[in-house]
């Protein structure tokens, strides 16, 4: 099925030379008596590298239709990540190499979106914050007392961040996974 590119938004989904791409930013502009240009700002959804791509008002893309399911995050064994799709109980596997930020916030029994596009796993969508246990925290510097000073820890995954003073061994925090940065402590 193929959709006018003036259709396409963030988000969108189409296929264009073998490829899957899902659109990050579009935008439109037209000058005088020139057909209008599509410019759109897209993410190959194999290799998650990032380019733009002009096309002219009238261009078509054929869409590309991506299944999103909801699976929970079983373990790894180093090579590969095993998921269980949530209403069948079936399993699959996800190299490891291909969750390279992912891993980082990886944890028994988290629940994502894996995507998948023709039986294909393109790969999966984490929570926009996960709750996390610090395993080793920096000791705070008395009389360290500067707005906003903060420490190194490591979290339970391994990845390691910048957390308040106050933050310690054992304490369980919020992450966001897009930026990997501390937003809280947990309840």
């Amino acid at each position: 099925m193929s959709m006018q590119v003036n259709d396409l938004r963030p988000g969108s989904t189409f296929l264009m030379d073998g490829n899957v791409y899902v659109v990050i930013e579009q935008s439109f502009s037209k000058t005088g008596r020139q057909q209008g240009k599509v410019t759109v700002k897209i993410r190959n959804m194999r290799t998650g590298s990032r380019t733009e791509m002009t096309f002219t008002g009238g261009d078509k893309v054929e869409k590309a239709m991506i299944d999103r399911k909801d699976m929970q995050y079983l373990y790894n064994d180093g090579e590969n990540a095993y998921l269980m799709d949530t209403e069948t109980y079936d399993q699959v596997q996800i190299p490891m190499a291909s969750l390279d930020w992912e891993k980082n916030f990886l944890t028994d029994g988290l629940m994502l979106k894996m995507t998948e596009f023709d039986g294909e796993i393109l790969g999966v969508t984490l929570p926009d914050k996960v709750e996390l246990t610090i395993v080793e925290a920096e000791a705070a510097v008395k009389g360290d007392t500067t707005s906003g000073a903060q420490k190194k820890a490591k979290l339970e995954t391994g990845y390691e961040i910048q957390v308040p003073l106050f933050v310690n061994e054992g304490t369980k925090v919020i992450i966001n996974t897009n930026d990997g940065k501390y937003v809280g402590r947990a309840q």
